[in-house]
Parts: C-alpha cells; structure tokens; sequence
C-alpha cells in the first residue's frame, strides 16, 4: 500500500515537473519569436525613414545613428559600413553594461540594417523639408522603439549614456541631451544651421514615437487611495470599476492628538477614461480620503486587459 502510494506520489511530481518544463520552452520559443518579429519590423521601419526620407535629403537625427548620417554626408562613405563601424564601440559596452543576450540581439539587429540598406531598394517620398523631418523621424524612431522591444537596440547611444552615468554619476537622460546637442552642433558646423535645425526636429520626432511604442499604445493610472472607508472603496473599485485592488497594512504618520491610525492602503490600476468616475465614485464615500494618481507606462497580467477582452 506503500508502495503504492509512494509510486503514485512520484508519477506526480514527475508529471508537474515535466509541464513546468514544457510551459518553460514554450514560453522561451514564443518570446523568441516575438521578439524575432519586432525586431525584423524595426529593421524595415527605420531603413524606410532613412533611405526614402533622411539619407536623400542630407537630414540626421542624434545618437549613433546621427553620427552615422553626418559622417556619410562629410566623407560619402556608405550608410550601412558606419551604421556597423560607428555600433561596434556601443555594442562592445552593451555586452559589459547589460550583458551577453542583449549585445547578440544588438550585433545582429544592427547587421541586419547594415544589410537591408545595402540591399533593399526604398523609393524616394518626397523633398519637402517639413515633411522630411517629421516623417523620417517617425519611422526611425518606430524602428529603433520595435527593435528595443525585441531585446536589442539600433542605435547604441542609450548604452554610452547608461555607462557614462554609472562612472560619473549623472542622470542618463542628460547624458542623452549633451550627446546630442555636440551632434547638432558639429551638423550647424558641417552641413548648414539650418539643416541641423531640421535635424533637430527630426530627432524630437523619432524620440517621441520611440517613447510611444516602447511605452504602449494605452496609458494607464496607478491610484493610491488611503481613506477610513478603505473596504467600501474596495468594494466600489471591485464592483463598478472591476478593477483588482491590491491592500496594503499602514499607518498614519501624522496625528494632531498624538494617536496613531492603522489604515488600509488600497492600490489599483485604471485606464485614464475611468479616472473622472473614480474620483466621483471616491467623493460619494469620503471626500477627505487622500488619493495619489501616477503614470503606469504598460501593464501586464491582472485585471486590466482580460476586462477589455471581454467585450
């Protein structure tokens, strides 16, 4: 009977322990793949905004990819041998910055721009200078935020920035900026003023939709509410919102007659269409309840977008 039960035990753990390992492979291929195709799309996006907008016009944008634009316009050296010459130093500080997946997803999303600039044929859009940055911009930057969301870069600068901000102890957004204002500077130097104007543009164009897709199309709302009603508040957010709360344990810090208050700190997820019925909902049950609202960039898992599956 022993026996039994023990055999019994062992083909349990073996069964679970073989459907973990499957679940693991089939989740690592799927990642794989998905990560394959974006980064496939960021190749394609950002070599049509270069060869049918920048490249023809003498436009540049910042970063690696600027160098890369303003070197060809000073010396007529094919675009894709500096996208890979002026990369190497970037990709070489992401395999010790970041680490060894993240430099082969790079070298190879990179090469694989080189290639599809050498080889595929974009037709000229149009001349017009406005249209130009603005649209050369826009896919660039779509290229560049596909290819982040795949696991690698094409364009190195960011990593130069994470570095300089681990040895000197500066933000990396500031890095980003004095990296680029010596760009558009030697572009005014070597081109025209108003090339590198344009250029400009061109950059805050692609920054702006590199930030729009690595962020995601939807926008959401982290809300902390700490209230002495915290279970009907609950109860609301739960039950006309259907939304997922999560509790935490505290304690008020500040007490007029020196005694401290245990509350419940409730923390929730919306969408920014559903922040007015919050805080009229959040009104009816304590209008002296503190709430705290912060930008949530993408979610993943919970009750959010199953909800909206469901309709």
């Amino acid at each position: 009977m022993v026996d039994k039960k023990r055999k019994k035990h062992d083909f349990k753990k073996n069964t679970s322990s073989y459907w973990r390992k499957s679940r693991r492979f089939r989740v690592g291929i799927i990642s794989l793949i998905r990560d394959v195709i974006f980064i496939v799309l960021g190749i394609f996006s950002a070599a049509f905004g270069l060869k049918s907008f920048l490249l023809p016009n003498g436009f540049i944008d910042g970063g690696a990819t600027g160098i890369s634009l303003l070197l060809t316009e000073i010396f007529k050296i094919p675009l894709y041998l500096l996208i890979i010459l002026v990369n190497l130093p970037f990709i070489y500080l992401g395999f010790k910055v970041i680490g060894k997946q993240f430099a082969i997803k790079t070298s190879l999303a990179i090469l694989g721009l080189a290639v599809v600039l050498a080889t595929v044929h974009f037709p000229e859009v149009t001349d017009d200078e406005l249209l130009v940055a603005v649209f050369g911009g826009f896919f660039l930057g779509a290229g560049i935020g596909l290819s982040i969301r795949g696991g690698g870069v094409l364009d190195g600068t960011e990593v130069l920035a994470i570095y300089i901000s681990k040895k000197l102890r500066t933000k990396i957004g500031d890095n980003i900026i004095v990296i680029n204002v010596i760009i558009f500077t030697a572009a005014a130097y070597f081109l025209s003023l108003e090339i590198a104007l344009y250029s400009m543009l061109t950059y805050l164009s692609a920054s702006k939709t590199l930030d729009f897709v690595v962020d995601g199309i939807e926008e959401y709302t982290g809300v902390t509410i700490i209230s002495v009603r915290s279970e009907e508040i609950r109860l609301m957010i739960t039950e006309k919102l259907g939304r997922g709360v999560t509790i935490y344990a505290g304690r008020g810090g500040y007490a007029q007659n020196g005694v401290v208050k245990d509350y419940d700190i409730l923390y929730a997820v919306i969408t920014r269409l559903e922040i007015s019925k919050l805080n009229t909902e959040i009104e009816k049950i304590d209008s002296n309840a503190f709430v705290v609202m912060n930008s949530v960039n993408d979610t993943r898992g919970g009750m959010i977008k199953k909800r909206a599956l469901n309709h």
